[in-house]
């Protein structure tokens, strides 16, 4: 969903729930896409993102700084990107991934 403008009342500003897209899964879509194992438009997946209104998501030092701390509950760097980012951020990690659930973060779908 959208982020809710300034001229919101308190109440729907308090129902507005942010849906994030981390650059992690991005650079993975992209690389897997240039090594031809997943057909994918990338430029068409992140412009239709934004234009239905996930948040970018960066990856900062801090976030690579966490993934340092992780148990090794998952191999894949991206993924442990993404618990990373869940965790400095307070986010709920939306997958399927059941290594992932293994992690103190919350997940939906799993």
């Amino acid at each position: 969903m959208r982020r809710c403008r300034a001229s919101c009342s308190p109440h729907s500003r308090a129902m507005v729930r942010l849906v994030f897209v981390s650059a992690a899964s991005g650079w993975e879509l992209a690389i897997k896409a240039a090594l031809g194992q997943v057909s994918a438009d990338v430029d068409e997946i992140v412009r239709t993102s934004l234009e239905v209104g996930f948040e970018e998501l960066a990856t900062t030092l801090a976030h690579a700084r966490r993934v340092r701390a992780l148990p090794p509950h998952h191999r894949d760097p991206f993924d442990r990107m993404l618990v990373a980012q869940a965790i400095e951020e307070g986010l709920t990690v939306v997958t399927r991934d059941v290594a992932i659930a293994r992690y103190d973060v919350p997940t939906l779908w799993g």
